[in-house]
């Protein structure tokens, strides 16, 4: 169950999308219900994304038609609080994972405190059996929130798409430092463009600051979204990949920088710092000082940046999320 599904482009489909891949090749059916089954309303300050519009009846038909062993929340919007009410009725059985920081996210839109976020969100996924998190960094900060049950799921990265070449010529003065990602507030993307660094600055993707974004810096180039091997190929193209967010609870396109022999430049918080952890080799930096990481990273060894991705396994993952899943009785298998 997950409010965030195709045709929506982030980390979080693109985890539900091939984790899915993989089980139904290790002879699991799986049936992903998101928003494109349901009437639709676009989210206030991001209308990119579609929310559905009261799926309740119609959602638990669906489930029941299913009738799956394991049910999964994947995210809390309107499907997942819909399924979380039908287990609840039920007294079934499910899980949920901690995919995004909506309190800080909430937050930088409209201002909502944090603390009381947290709150909901505590409610919503301790009612569950386990909640699955990508990283310790995260865990132990859930933890001390109040959150139980907390199982971890790391990521993986396509080692075939994702390679160093061949690459992009950006036709841009050297060094070239680039962030790829969604153009949104949380991002925090201004960190990034503002740092005073030699070289050009590149930024590929899409989302609501995109406009913004171009008016503030016209010296940056801003590709717009790329997909597959041309994604791929601006990774490699790049000399250093920037990742200004503070939020992200994992952020899947470093390993896709990594697997692309990029290093990474990054803040000292969860996701990076969990994500560069036991590299064999100097594959980027992190640190309070984004402009030093940047500048220190130019400097990694771009083949270990490739072998520190090689840890990371799609099909690993869909091995331990499937560990995680608690049949619908109750009794983890």
């Amino acid at each position: 169950m997950s409010d965030a599904w195709l045709p929506q482009v982030n980390g979080v489909v693109r985890t539900l999308q091939t984790v899915g891949a993989e089980l139904a090749a290790m002879g699991h059916v799986v049936e992903v219900i998101g928003p494109d089954r349901f009437p639709t309303l676009p989210c206030p300050t991001y209308p990119d994304i579609r929310l559905s519009v009261l799926p309740g009846r119609r959602l638990d038909r669906m489930i029941e038609a299913f009738a799956p062993d394991a049910l999964h929340i994947a995210t809390e919007g309107p499907l997942g609080l819909s399924a979380r009410a039908w287990a609840r009725r039920r007294g079934c059985a499910f899980t949920t994972a901690f995919h995004t920081r909506f309190p800080e996210y909430v937050n930088a839109r409209i201002g909502l405190p944090v603390g009381w976020l947290y709150a909901w969100l505590r409610r919503f996924h301790n009612a569950g059996q386990g909640m699955m998190v990508a990283t310790e960094s995260l865990r132990q900060e859930l933890s001390e929130r109040g959150f139980r049950e907390i199982r971890a799921w790391s990521r993986g990265v396509d080692l075939d798409l994702f390679r160093p070449a061949p690459a992009t010529d950006f036709g841009l003065k050297r060094p070239v430092f680039t962030y790829i990602g969604r153009v949104a507030v949380e991002k925090n993307i201004g960190a990034f463009l503002d740092l005073d660094l030699p070289g050009s600055k590149v930024v590929v993707g899409g989302g609501p600051q995109l406009a913004a974004l171009k008016r503030r810096y016209p010296g940056v180039t801003f590709t717009g979204p790329k997909y597959g091997a041309e994604l791929a190929a601006a990774y490699a193209g790049s000399d250093v990949f920037v990742f200004p967010s503070r939020t992200d609870t994992f952020g899947l396109v470093l390993l896709e920088a990594l697997a692309c022999g990029t290093p990474v430049a990054a803040f000292d918080v969860t996701g990076p710092r969990d994500v560069l952890a036991g590299a064999a080799g100097h594959i980027g930096a992190v640190g309070p000082d984004l402009r030093a990481a940047a500048l220190a990273a130019l400097d990694a060894d771009r083949a270990a940046c490739r072998a520190h991705a090689e840890r990371f396994s799609w099909r690993a993952c869909a091995e331990t999320f499937l560990s995680h899943l608690v049949p619908l009785g109750g009794h983890r298998p």
